[in-house]
């Protein structure tokens, strides 16, 4: 056993040596794939925390009319109290929302604006973040009530973006992970070939198939891993140095988990391909 170990891995650095650039490039295709789809992967857990995180924070804004009366928001501050579906209310005056125009508008937009002009607001959190849809349509449209409105269509427009920027990041993978397999495929094929006498002899003194094929899968073992290495390196230092709002950024289990399956993925690929080539391409 100890003699048939040490031969599979001599042979095997030995193939490695012998086809090193096919080697290298075999290696460095194996890491860009990998690290795009570790950068997806964590794409992917950012953006579901992040949804979560807003969610949790939506806000429906009751925007009531310049005119409304006092008992026009009085009934709706009543409504507010009695729905079981809202958790708070704070109620915003006039005054209030015109001091709030000034910090968020630049000085010309709301230097036309009044305190008469401007709309009294009530801003709600509701019990369940699904829930502002509800308020937004129990709200919509009665007396004294100019609008309602909830952060939904933003937090949805952005989640679409990222899950674009997910299936790009993915799809780029994809096609790199199978130039991959096809680059540790050829170079397998290589080796093979260059020692299809050597394998002959083999055979003829009675080497069994795993004995000649061991090395071969071996390789692009070792091909794999050292390419996974490479993109986990990449993705801790995407995920380390890169700076994120505080809604995105991932804690350390998130990054062992997502390198774990870039280890896995990028061994799976090497061995794969090298096994599909000797099945293919040697006649044992």
């Amino acid at each position: 056993m100890r003699v048939y170990f040490r031969y599979a891995l001599k042979e095997t650095f030995s193939n490695l040596w012998r086809n090193r650039m096919m080697t290298i490039a075999a290696i460095l295709c194996v890491a860009v794939s990998l690290a795009l789809v570790g950068s997806a992967l964590l794409l992917k857990q950012s953006a579901a925390q992040a949804s979560v995180l807003w969610q949790q924070g939506t806000r429906v804004t009751v925007w009531m009319e310049p005119t409304a009366s006092t008992t026009e928001i009085n009934g709706v501050r009543t409504q507010l109290a009695d729905l079981p579906i809202v958790k708070s209310c704070d109620y915003f005056t006039q005054t209030q929302d015109y001091n709030e125009a000034k910090k968020l508008l630049p000085p010309n937009e709301w230097a036309v604006l009044t305190v008469s002009a401007m709309p009294s607001s009530f801003r709600c959190i509701p019990t369940v973040p699904s829930d502002a849809f509800l308020v937004q349509n129990t709200f919509t449209g009665q007396p004294g009530i100019y609008q309602v409105t909830t952060p939904g269509s933003q937090i949805r427009e952005m989640n679409k973006v990222i899950r674009i920027l997910q299936i790009v990041f993915l799809a780029l993978a994809a096609v790199l992970l199978l130039s991959a397999s096809v680059l540790i495929l050829n170079t397998i094929r290589m080796a093979i070939f260059s020692r299809r006498r050597e394998v002959s002899v083999m055979k003829l003194v009675g080497a069994t198939n795993w004995f000649i094929r061991i090395p071969y899968i071996s390789e692009g073992f070792v091909q794999g891993l050292l390419g996974s290495l490479v993109a986990i390196v990449a993705v801790t230092a995407l995920h380390t140095w890169y700076p994120l709002p505080n809604e995105f950024h991932l804690d350390t289990a998130a990054l062992i988990g997502t390198n774990i399956v870039v280890l896995v993925v990028g061994i799976v690929i090497g061995s794969v391909g090298s096994a599909i080539a000797i099945r293919r391409f040697l006649d044992v």
